[in-house]
């Protein structure tokens, strides 16, 4: 596993936030697995760093705690709670009124994967060469193209273009995509922020993912963002599947 994330050349704050969880306890790997999560910030004055991070942490420590015994009802309360605590907060003080977050998680459970979304981060997965994006961004222009409204093409320089239709902490309510996925060896993925995916297309990070280890490809992939433009803070955390009982780690 590796994870990268830079400020970039415009942001004065990085508003991205990377967590992950890997359980000692057999019971709680077995029944909670692991747990990978990145979250990018929206709101001024540091308050999109702060709706991300306590996103990020309110999410964990929900979802492991849980008294539900399946997953998917765990991670839809874990995102409720965490929906409810921005949203306090940001209630709570004027300056941060307006704050929230996305959020693009992914539990690896025994034989299984699954991914959570709410706004336009994303989860990769690349398997046999093949790199599939496994979430939906929760998008004005991602909805228009769905509907037949606008064109790829249209959509590519559309003011509306990052204007988010789902997000934690800006409504009472927020409804997560959760979907499973299956798990084989050798599955690698791929969790981002949209830094990377403003200067970086689906074609270049499958090609580096192919061609690199995850530690090296996530310090390329940040880098080809900055040298793109670096126009937002760029997170990237690459978790690799070797088998189904262990995962690959490198540290930075």
């Amino acid at each position: 596993m590796a994870c990268k994330t830079d400020l970039g050349r415009v942001r004065e704050n990085n508003e991205d936030k990377f967590e992950y969880y890997i359980p000692e306890e057999e019971s709680t790997l077995a029944s909670r697995g692991m747990v990978f999560l990145v979250c990018d910030g929206m709101g001024g004055h540091a308050a999109g760093q702060i709706a991300s991070e306590l996103t990020a942490k309110t999410f964990i420590e929900v979802y492991l705690n849980h008294p539900a015994t399946e997953p998917t009802v765990a991670m839809a309360g874990a995102v409720a709670a965490a929906n409810r605590f921005v949203l306090d907060v940001a209630r709570a003080v004027p300056a941060r009124r307006g704050m929230g977050t996305t959020l693009s998680g992914l539990m690896v459970i025994q034989d299984k994967a699954y991914t959570v979304q709410v706004g336009d981060s994303r989860v990769y997965r690349l398997r046999a060469g093949e790199l599939t994006p496994l979430t939906h961004d929760h998008t004005w222009i991602e909805e228009a193209v769905r509907l037949g409204t606008l064109t790829y093409a249209e959509a590519e320089n559309h003011p509306y273009k990052h204007v988010l239709t789902r997000a934690v902490g800006t409504e009472g309510e927020v409804t997560p995509d959760i979907e499973g996925h299956d798990l084989k060896p050798g599955d690698t993925f791929l969790l981002c922020s949209d830094g990377l995916l403003n200067h970086v297309n689906d074609e270049q990070i499958s090609d580096v993912m192919r061609a690199c280890a995850p530690a090296e490809a996530a310090w390329k992939l940040v880098a080809m963002a900055l040298l793109g433009g670096g126009s937002d803070n760029t997170t990237v955390l690459i978790v690799r599947i070797d088998d189904l009982e262990e995962i690959v780690r490198f540290e930075d």
